[in-house]
C-alpha cells in the first residue's frame, strides 16, 4: 500500500501544480508569486478529504453492503463534497484570507459538477482497487487449495503403495535369496529405487517428473511383480522416444498398471498381456498414455461404483492440474479387457 499512496500523493501534487500554473498563467503573474503558493495550498485539503473514501469503501466491503446502498451513500457524499470547497473559500473570505466573495461559487454549476465528479471518480477507483485485490486473494486462495488437494491426493497415492505389494515383494525376495542370490540382490536394488523415487517426489515438494522417470518406476514395479507372477505377466511396451522428456505428475501411470495387475492377472492362472503405450499427439499438442490389458474386463458401471481410490484419484489430479487441457477415457466390457487412457499437454521438464 505504500506504493499506492505514494502514487496517489504524486498524482495529486502534479495535478495541483498544473492547475496552479494554469491559473497564474491566466493571471499573468510569476510562478514565485504568493498567488501560486496560495493556489497550491488551497488545493491541499482535497486529496486528504477524498482519501477518506478508502476506509469508507473498506467498511462497506466488510459489512457486505448492497450495491444500491453503496451507490446511495456515495451520491450523498458526492453532493456534500461538491459544496465543501465553496464553503471552505467562504470561511477564508470571512476570516479575511481571501479578497473575493465566494458566495456565488456555492451555487455555480460547473465547479459543483466538477467536485461531485471528482468524488465519484475516487469512489470508483478505490472500489475497483479493492475488488481487484479481493479477486486476487480469492484466486490465490483457490490456487493454494488446488495445490493442497493435489499434494494430499499425491500423498495418498504414495501411501497406497500398499502393504500387500510390500509384503509380496519382500516375500519373493526372501524366496530368491535361497535360490538365486544375484537375482535377489537385483530385486532389492529395484525395490530401493522405487522407495527412493517416492521419497524424492515427497522431499522435492513438487509432483512433476519426466515420462522416462515415471516409466522407470513402472518398470521396477513390474519387475518385482514378475517375481510373483512369473510367465503369467507379459508386458508390451510401445513408447515413443521423442516424448520421454515430457513433464507429467508423478505416480500417474503406476496405479493404472497396479489396477490391471490386481484385476486382470491376480484372479487368473493363465498368462495375460499388459500393454503400455506413450506417444505424442501433434494435432492436439498432448501426450497420450494408455494402459491396456486383455483381462476379464467388467461392466463400465462397476468402475463408477468401485470403492478403490486409484483411478478416481488420478482422474481428479488430472482435472486439478490441467483442467480442460487433460483428457481421460476408460474402455471396458465383460470379457473384453480394459483400457485406460489419459492425455496431458506437451510440456517438457525444462519449461
Amino acid at each position: 500500500m505504500k506504493k499506492f499512496w505514494g502514487a496517489y500523493a504524486l498524482v495529486w501534487t502534479l495535478y495541483a501544480f498544473t492547475v496552479s500554473f494554469a491559473l497564474i498563467t491566466e493571471e499573468q503573474v510569476s510562478i514565485a508569486s504568493v498567488s501560486f503558493l496560495r493556489n497550491m495550498l488551497l488545493m491541499l485539503p482535497a486529496p486528504f478529504l477524498l482519501a477518506l473514501i478508502w476506509p469508507l469503501s473498506a467498511y462497506m466491503q466488510k459489512q457486505r453492503w448492497q450495491v444500491q446502498t453503496m451507490v446511495a451513500v456515495h451520491v450523498v457524499g458526492a453532493i456534500s463534497y461538491a459544496y465543501i470547497p465553496g464553503l471552505f473559500y467562504l470561511v477564508l473570505w470571512r476570516l479575511g484570507a481571501s479578497e473575493a466573495d465566494p458566495s456565488a461559487r456555492l451555487f455555480s454549476f460547473w465547479p459543483t459538477l466538477y467536485n461531485g465528479m471528482m468524488y465519484l471518480t475516487h469512489a470508483l477507483v478505490f472500489h475497483g482497487i479493492r475488488i481487484h485485490r479481493q479477486r486476487v486473494q480469492q484466486d490465490l486462495a483457490l490456487e493454494q487449495t488446488r495445490r493442497l488437494l493435489i499434494s494430499t491426493e499425491l500423498n495418498a497415492l504414495r501411501n497406497k503403495l500398499n502393504p500387500h505389494f510390500l509384503f509380496n515383494t519382500l516375500h519373493s525376495i526372501i524366496a530368491l535369496v535361497r535360490k538365486d542370490q544375484q537375482a535377489a540382490e537385483s530385486a532389492l536394488f529395484r525395490f530401493s529405487d522405487m522407495l527412493r523415487y517416492i521419497l524424492d517426489t515427497e522431499k522435492s515438494g513438487h509432483d512433476r517428473v519426466t515420462l522416462e522417470e515415471e516409466l522407470q518406476f513402472v518398470r521396477d514395479y513390474l519387475a518385482l511383480e514378475g517375481l510373483r507372477l512369473g510367465a503369467r505377466l507379459q508386458v508390451e511396451w510401445d513408447v515413443d522416444d521423442s516424448c520421454t522428456g515430457v513433464s507429467l505428475p508423478a505416480l500417474i501411470i503406476q496405479p493404472l498398471v497396479e489396477n490391471s495387475i490386481r484385476h486382470a492377472f491376480n484372479p487368473r492362472s493363465q498368462p495375460g498381456l499388459l500393454t503400455i503405450r506413450c506417444y505424442p499427439d501433434a494435432s492436439a499438442q498432448c501426450l497420450r498414455v494408455e494402459v491396456r490389458d486383455n483381462g476379464p474386463g467388467c461392466d463400465p458401471q462397476q468402475i463408477a461404483q468401485a470403492a478403490g481410490m486409484g483411478m478416481r484419484t488420478i482422474q481428479r489430479r488430472l482435472a486439478l492440474e490441467f483442467g480442460d487441457a487433460a483428457a481421460w477415457t476408460v474402455s471396458t466390457a465383460p470379457g473384453a479387457g480394459m483400457s485406460v487412457a489419459f492425455s496431458v499437454p506437451l510440456e517438457t521438464a525444462s519449461s
